[in-house]
C-alpha cells in the first residue's frame, strides 16, 4: 500500500463508471496512485431519486470498491453515512485532496454534463490538473459522433446505426452487406400478444439476483435514510456485480431473446419483464460491456438459436439507439436541457409519484416502476411519456421524473430519450415527429384497457379515454406547428373530420383534466409538490 502522503494520481471513479477496465485506470500504480469514490446525498436529491435507483448505485459502488481492494489498490471511499461527509461530490473531493495531496486527478469522462462541470470546477479550486479520458465502454467516442454530425443538417439514428454496424462488422454477411438483406427489421418487432398472453408464448421468468450481505446493508441504509423517497425495495434483485450481470445476460440470450424481437413493444397486465433483458442498468453502470452483449446476441443468431429479427432488434437498441442518444446528448449540451419546442408548461401529475390513478395503463406502468425501478421502452414512450406529452407537461418536469425513478437512468441516455423522443421538447433533433397516439395504440399493444373503465375509441363523454381526448386536443393546440411536419400530415388532416361540437367538447374536457392536476376526475393533492 502507498503511504498517505505519496499519491501521484488520484483516480476518480463515479457511480456509473464501475468498469475494472476503465480508461481512468490505465497505468494505475498501486504503490503511487489511489482511487477516489464518494457516496453523497447530492446525487440522490438533485432529483427526488427513488429507493431502487439509489440502492442499485450504492450496492454496485460498494462491490466495486471491495473488488479493487482485493487487487491491493488503495481506495479512498466516502460512505454516505460516514461522519464528516459533506454530501457533495465537490466537497468530498476536496476532503480527499486535503488528505492525500495528489499531484493530479484522472477520470474517465462523466455521463452527465452537470457532474463533469462540478468536478472540473473542484479541480480548478484545488489547483490540480485534471486529465479526462475517453470512455472506452462505448463503441463510438464523442469525437466519432462529432465527425458523423459534421456537415449534416439533420441527424437520424438509422443512418448512424448503419455506419456503426459497418465500422464494427456487426451482423454483416460475407460481402459486407447487412445480414438478411436489410438493415432494420423494425416492422417485425411490433407484435402484440394473443388472448393467451405471454404465457402462451412460453414466457420464462428471468433469473433474479438475491441481495448478498453488502447489498442487504445498502437496502437497510436506503430504507432508513431515504424513507420519504418514492419506490419500494421489497423486490430488489438487480445485478450489482459484473458476475451477476453476465449471468443475467446469459439467461436472457438463452431463454428470452428468441421472442424478444416479435414482442419487444408488447405490454401485459402484471408482467413487468416479459421478454426483455434486465441488463440496461448493468450496462449503464459499466458492469457489463456492450461489446460482450452485442457479440452474445449475434452469436446466438449465427448458431441458429434466435431469429434474425430478434437479434437485430436487440442489437439495434445497443449499437444504434444507445450510442446515438449519447452522441446527441454531448453534441447539444448544455443548451439541450432547456429546450421546450412545444411550449409545454403543465406540472407533472402527483400520481406519477404514487401510482394511484384511474387509468389502468398508467397505474400498471407507474406501479411497476415504483416497485422495481423499471419499465420497458414502450411503457416509457407510449404510456407514461405519451400522457405527459398530450397533457402538456413541461418536458423538464418529465425528465426529472424519469431520471429519478429508473435504475438505468443516467442523464446521457435518459435526457435525449425523454425530452427529445418522448416529449418532442427538442423540436425534432432526436425524433422526426412527436410520438402522439390515442388510447387505441395502448389497447392494440396490451390488455390494459380490458381492466379500465375508459373506452379508448371515445374522445368525448364520461367514458372517453383521457389519452384519446388529450390526443385530439394536442393536435388542435399544435395544428399550425404540426402541419409543417410531413410525417404528421395525415394526423393533422384528421382534425377537419371533427364535428364543431366534438371539437369544443374535447377542448373543454382536456382543460378539465388539466384543472384536475392531470387526472380524469377531481381529487385533492394531484399536483406533484416541490421537491
Amino acid at each position: 500500500m502507498i503511504a498517505a502522503k505519496s499519491v501521484r494520481s488520484l483516480v476518480l471513479v463515479l457511480g456509473d463508471q464501475l468498469d475494472a477496465e476503465s480508461s481512468a485506470l490505465d497505468g494505475f500504480d498501486p504503490h503511487r496512485d489511489a482511487i477516489w469514490m464518494a457516496e453523497v446525498a447530492e446525487e440522490s436529491e438533485h432529483v427526488w431519486t427513488s429507493k431502487p435507483r439509489i440502492a442499485v448505485f450504492l450496492a454496485a459502488m460498494r462491490h466495486f470498491r471491495d473488488a479493487q481492494k482485493k487487487l491491493q489498490r488503495r481506495v479512498n471511499y466516502a460512505e454516505i453515512d460516514a461522519p464528516g461527509n459533506t454530501q457533495t461530490l465537490a466537497g468530498e473531493l476536496a476532503r480527499a485532496v486535503a488528505e492525500l495531496s495528489p499531484e493530479r486527478l484522472i477520470m474517465t469522462e462523466a455521463g452527465e454534463w452537470r457532474v463533469q462541470a462540478a468536478i472540473a470546477a473542484a479541480a480548478k479550486r484545488e489547483k490540480l490538473p485534471l486529465e479526462v479520458r475517453d470512455d472506452r465502454h462505448f463503441f463510438q467516442t464523442r469525437a466519432d459522433f462529432a465527425a458523423h454530425a459534421e456537415g449534416r443538417k439533420m441527424l437520424r439514428m438509422e443512418f448512424f446505426y448503419r455506419e456503426v454496424r459497418r465500422k464494427h462488422g456487426v451482423l454483416l454477411d460475407k460481402k459486407g452487406e447487412p445480414e438478411g438483406g436489410q438493415w432494420n427489421f423494425d416492422h417485425d418487432n411490433r407484435g402484440s400478444f394473443s388472448k393467451g398472453g405471454p404465457k402462451a408464448e412460453k414466457l420464462r421468468a428471468p433469473i433474479m439476483t438475491p441481495p448478498d450481505a453488502i447489498t442487504r446493508a445498502v437496502l437497510a441504509l436506503v430504507e432508513k435514510r431515504f424513507a420519504s423517497h418514492p419506490g419500494e425495495l421489497k423486490a430488489f434483485a438487480w445485478p450489482v456485480t459484473p458476475q451477476e450481470a453476465r449471468g443475467a445476460l446469459r439467461d436472457f440470450i438463452e431463454h428470452r431473446l428468441s421472442s424478444f424481437g416479435k414482442f419487444e413493444d408488447a405490454m401485459w397486465m402484471d408482467e413487468p419483464w416479459l421478454f426483455h433483458s434486465r441488463i440496461s442498468a448493468a450496462m449503464n453502470l459499466k458492469l457489463l460491456n456492450p461489446r460482450e452483449v452485442v457479440a452474445a446476441a449475434e452469436q446466438a443468431y449465427r448458431a441458429g438459436k434466435v431469429p434474425l429479427a430478434s437479434a437485430e432488434g436487440f442489437i439495434r437498441q445497443i449499437l444504434g439507439w444507445r450510442e446515438y442518444v449519447r452522441g446527441i446528448y454531448w453534441h447539444h449540451m448544455p443548451r439541450y436541457l432547456g429546450l421546450n419546442a412545444l411550449g409545454a408548461k403543465e406540472k407533472l401529475p402527483e400520481f406519477y409519484w404514487t401510482g394511484k390513478c384511474e387509468m389502468n395503463c398508467l397505474r400498471q406502468s407507474i406501479g411497476q416502476t415504483l416497485a422495481h425501478g423499471y419499465a420497458h421502452h414502450i411503457q416509457r414512450l407510449m404510456v407514461t411519456g405519451l400522457y405527459g406529452l398530450l397533457l402538456g407537461v413541461e418536458p423538464q418536469n418529465v425528465h426529472a421524473w424519469y431520471l429519478a425513478v429508473y435504475v438505468d437512468a443516467v442523464e446521457w441516455v435518459e435526457l435525449p430519450t425523454t425530452l427529445g423522443m418522448s416529449q418532442y421538447g427538442d423540436g425534432g433533433i432526436m425524433a422526426s415527429k412527436p410520438y402522439a397516439a390515442t388510447g387505441k395504440y395502448i389497447d392494440r399493444m396490451s390488455n390494459y384497457c380490458a381492466g379500465c373503465r375508459f373506452d379508448p375509441t371515445k374522445s368525448v363523454g364520461e367514458e372517453a379515454c383521457p389519452f384519446t381526448t388529450l390526443y385530439w386536443d394536442f393536435l388542435i393546440r399544435h395544428e399550425a406547428l404540426l402541419a409543417k411536419n410531413q410525417r404528421m400530415a395525415l394526423q393533422v388532416k384528421n382534425i377537419a373530420r371533427l364535428k364543431p361540437t366534438d371539437r369544443t367538447a374535447i377542448q373543454a374536457r382536456a382543460q378539465e383534466i388539466r384543472g384536475n392536476g392531470g387526472a380524469p376526475a377531481a381529487a385533492g393533492g394531484l399536483l406533484a409538490p416541490e421537491r
